[in-house]
C-alpha cells in the first residue's frame, strides 16, 4: 500500500460475506472522525463511501450501520465516555474503481481479505465515482454543419439537487439516460415530487451558452392545473424556448379533440359495445359516416346508391304506418343523399295520398328493379379518420341497423338499443362538447396531421417545419377523470402512431408528463369506458426504439400498472410511508439495500433518493429550489382560520364546470366575494 493510502487508513475489515462487510476503526478514533492528509473526514454517515485497496481496483462500500461494540459483547462500562472503546462499521460492496483513472463499474467481483485496510475516499475519488464532471460541454453539429455559433454550449448531464452525505456536492443524472428512458417520480402527497418535476424542468431549460433544449418536446397532462404557473417564465427569454398552455374544460372554448381522430377500437370503449352483435354495427356505421363525407367517385356513388335503396326498400317493407314511413326515409336522405338518389328525387314516390304513400311499388322499382341500384358481393367501406359530424353518426347507426335488417336480422335493432342510447347520452352531455365537431371544423385529410404538428410545438416557416414550443401544458382541472383516460388516451396512441411512421426513426423525442399516474394507469382495470392503461403499457414496452417516453408522478406506485414501472430505467423517490408502496419500491430495486431503503418514510419534504440508469449509486439528496413554484402548496389552516372580525373572504367561485347543475338558476358568480365572516 503506497504512503498516501496508509495515510488515509481508518481500520481493518474483520469480517467478511457476500452482501456485507464489518470494519474496526483504529484505535483512539474519537467520535468516528479521522484526521487525514487533506482534510478531517466523518467517516460514520449513513450512506457515505468507503475504499477498500486490491490488486488494482478499490472496492467501493457504502457504509449502512455503525456501532461502538460487537452487539454480542456485554458492555463491562456504566458511563458515557467511549473514546477508548472500539468502534464497527458495517458495510456493504457497491462496485469497482479502478486506482489509477477510470469510471465507477457497478457489481462486485472482488472481496476483500480479512484485515484488509480501508481508506476514506479522496475528493478526486468521489468525483469518479458520481461521475461529476462539468455539466456544460461544448456543443456540435447534427451532421447537417458545423456548429452555429461555434462557441456554443450545452448540457451533457444536468444538476437536479445537493446531496445530503457530500457536502457541496451536486447531484447529477447523465442527460442521455435520463431522459433516453421512461422516468417515475414517486412519494406521499405533500413530499415535494411537483416541485421536482418542475424544478427538473427549469433547470433543462436554463441557459447553456446559446443552445438551449430547443428540440425537445415535453406534453404535460396536468390533471390539477399546477404546472403552467412554474413553466410559463421559462418562454419569457428572447429566443429561448416556448411554452404553450391549452385548458380542457369540456367545453368548445378550451381544448378540443375532434371525434374522426378516434379510432375503432376507442369508439368501441366510449360506446361499451358488446363484441358479437353492436360492434359490427358501429363499425358499419362508421364506414357509412366517413363513405358519405368523401370525396365522390364512380365506384363510392354506386356504394352510396346501393346502401341507401337496401335502407329505404327495408322500411318500405316494415309493418308501419305510411306518414312514419315518409318522414323515415326523408329523414335519411337529409343527411345520406347522392344525386340519384335524394328527397328531391324520391318525393314523387312517398308523399301522402289518403293517408298512404303515393306509389310504394314505383320506388321499389326505381331502387332495386332491373334499372335499379343494388350491388353484388358489396363489401362494406372500412372507417377511416375523416372529418364527418358527429350527429352524423347517430343516424349512420339508424342506417347500419336498417341495412341489418334488410338481410334478415330483424332482431338487431333491440340489440343495439343500448349502445344507441349511450351513444345519444354522448352526444348530450355538455363534458364532451370538447369532442363534438362538425366536419367543417377542420376542413381537409390532412386534418390530423395539422393537428399534430400544434400538439408538438411545430410552425411551418420557409416550407420546412420549426420548432416553436418545446413544453405544451394540457390543463385538464376542470375535467372529471373518465375525460381524463380519454383525451390522454387518444393523444398518447396519436402520438405514438406518428412517431412509429417517422422516417428517420428516433429523430423527434416526445416525453408525455403524466401527472398524478395513479388516477389513469392504473394496476387495475378502469371502470370507465376508455382505459389509457392500454396504450402507456405498449409505450412502457415499446416507445423507446422510436423516441417517446413517459415520464409519471404519483403518491401511490402500488396502485400503478407494473408493466410501465418496470419498464421506467430511472426512479426519484421521495418520502413514502404506506407499507405496501414501499414493497413495491423494494420488488422494484432489488440491488439497492434495506438501509436505504428504509430511509424514504423519513425524508424531508424537497429531499429525494435518484437511482437507475442516470446515475452509477442510488443518491439521496436534496432537490433544487423550483423557483417559480407549482400551484401545489399547502393549505395556510392557522392563517386562514384565525383572523379579526369582518375581514372578506378571497376568493374567486366560477360557475359550474361543464356538465355540473347551475342551481336555482343563479348567474355565474366572477367577482371577489365581499361577504363577512
Amino acid at each position: 500500500m503506497s504512503d498516501d493510502n496508509r495515510k488515509r487508513a481508518i481500520g481493518k475489515v474483520i469480517s467478511v460475506a457476500a452482501d456485507r462487510f464489518v470494519v474496526e476503526m483504529h484505535p483512539g478514533t474519537d467520535n468516528f472522525t479521522v484526521v487525514g492528509f487533506d482534510d478531517v473526514h466523518y467517516v460514520a454517515r449513513l450512506g457515505s463511501f468507503l475504499m477498500i485497496p486490491t490488486q488494482s481496483e478499490y472496492i467501493v462500500v457504502e457504509v449502512v450501520g455503525l456501532r461502538e461494540r460487537d452487539a454480542s459483547s456485554p458492555s463491562d462500562r456504566n458511563d458515557f465516555d467511549r473514546a477508548g472503546a472500539s468502534k464497527y462499521l458495517d458495510v456493504v460492496p457497491v462496485g469497482m474503481l479502478p486506482t489509477r483513472g477510470g469510471g465507477f463499474r457497478f457489481g462486485v467481483s472482488l472481496f476483500p481479505s480479512l484485515y484488509a485496510d480501508v481508506l476514506y475516499a479522496l475528493d478526486g475519488e468521489l468525483d469518479r465515482i458520481f461521475e461529476t464532471q462539468a455539466a456544460i460541454e461544448p456543443s456540435v453539429g447534427m451532421g447537417v454543419g458545423p456548429c452555429q455559433p461555434e462557441n456554443a454550449t450545452r448540457y451533457r448531464v444536468l444538476p437536479i439537487g445537493k446531496s445530503v452525505v457530500f457536502e457541496g456536492y451536486d447531484v447529477k443524472v447523465r442527460l442521455d439516460e435520463f431522459f433516453g428512458g421512461h422516468v417515475a417520480v414517486l412519494g406521499n402527497t405533500g413530499s415535494g415530487k411537483s416541485c421536482t418535476v418542475a424544478a427538473i424542468l427549469q433547470s433543462l431549460f436554463g441557459k447553456a451558452d446559446e443552445h438551449y433544449a430547443r428540440g425537445a418536446t415535453f406534453i404535460v397532462f396536468d390533471v390539477n392545473g399546477e404546472y403552467h404557473s412554474a413553466l410559463k417564465d421559462l418562454a419569457n427569454k428572447e429566443g429561448a424556448i416556448g411554452v404553450e398552455h391549452v385548458v380542457l374544460n369540456g367545453t368548445t372554448s378550451g381544448f378540443r379533440l375532434p371525434h374522426w381522430f378516434l379510432d375503432l377500437a376507442e369508439w368501441e370503449l366510449l360506446l361499451q359495445a358488446s363484441e358479437r352483435t353492436q360492434v359490427p354495427i358501429l363499425r358499419m356505421a362508421l364506414g357509412l359516416s366517413t363513405l358519405f363525407s368523401s370525396k365522390s367517385t364512380a365506384e363510392l356513388v354506386s356504394i352510396r346508391n346501393h346502401i341507401l335503396a337496401k335502407c329505404i326498400s327495408q322500411i318500405l317493407r316494415d309493418d308501419s304506418s305510411s306518414p312514419s314511413k315518409h318522414d323515415r326515409i326523408i329523414g335519411i336522405l337529409q343527411r345520406f343523399n347522392t344525386d340519384a338518389i335524394n328527397a328531391g328525387t324520391i318525393r314523387p314516390f312517398v308523399r301522402i295520398n289518403y293517408g298512404q304513400l303515393a306509389d310504394s311499388e314505383g320506388l321499389s322499382d326505381y331502387l332495386t328493379g332491373d334499372d335499379g341500384f343494388e350491388l353484388e358481393d358489396l363489401k362494406m367501406p372500412d372507417y377511416r379518420n375523416l372529418p364527418f359530424d358527429f350527429a352524423a353518426l347517430g343516424e349512420a347507426i339508424d342506417l347500419a341497423i336498417l341495412y341489418s335488417e334488410a338481410y334478415g336480422n330483424r332482431q338487431i335493432r333491440d340489440y343495439c338499443s343500448q349502445m344507441v342510447t349511450r351513444f345519444q347520452a354522448l352526444q348530450d352531455r355538455k363534458e364532451y362538447e370538447f369532442l363534438r365537431h362538425e366536419r367543417g371544423d377542420i376542413a381537409g385529410s390532412s386534418g390530423e396531421s395539422e393537428f399534430l404538428a400544434t400538439l408538438v410545438g411545430l410552425v411551418v416557416r420557409d416550407e420546412q417545419h420549426i420548432k416553436a414550443k418545446q413544453i405544451i401544458v394540457i390543463d385538464m382541472n376542470d375535467v372529471d377523470d373518465e375525460v381524463v383516460e380519454l383525451v390522454s388516451s387518444v393523444i398518447a396512441r396519436m402520438l405514438f402512431r406518428l412517431l412509429r411512421r417517422a422516417e428517420p426513426r428516433n429523430r423527434f423525442p416526445i416525453h408525455l408528463l403524466l401527472e398524478e399516474a395513479h388516477r389513469y394507469i392504473s394496476a387495475t382495470p378502469s371502470r370507465y369506458a376508455i382505459d389509457a392503461t392500454k396504450i402507456f403499457e405498449r409505450i412502457a414496452k415499446e416507445g423507446r426504439k422510436y423516441g417517446m417516453f413517459v415520464m409519471l408522478a404519483s403518491q401511490r406506485p402500488s396502485e400503478l400498472s407494473k408493466t410501465v414501472l418496470s419498464q421506467c430505467s430511472n426512479f426519484l423517490v421521495h418520502r413514502i410511508q404506506n407499507p405496501d408502496d414501499l414493497s413495491q419500491i423494494r420488488q422494484m430495486t432489488p440491488f439497492i439495500s434495506d438501509m436505504v431503503l428504509k430511509r424514504l418514510p423519513s425524508l424531508p419534504r424537497q429531499h429525494a433518493l435518484v437511482f437507475g440508469t442516470s446515475v452509477n449509486l442510488p443518491t439521496t439528496f436534496k432537490v433544487r429550489q423550483a423557483a417559480p413554484r407549482p400551484r401545489s402548496d399547502d393549505t395556510k389552516v392557522v392563517d386562514l382560520w384565525f383572523h379579526e372580525e369582518g375581514r372578506a373572504v378571497e376568493i374567486r367561485l366560477n360557475a359550474p364546470t361543464a356538465g355540473e347543475p347551475d342551481y336555482d338558476g343563479e348567474a355565474e358568480v366572477d367577482d371577489l366575494l365581499h361577504d363577512t365572516i
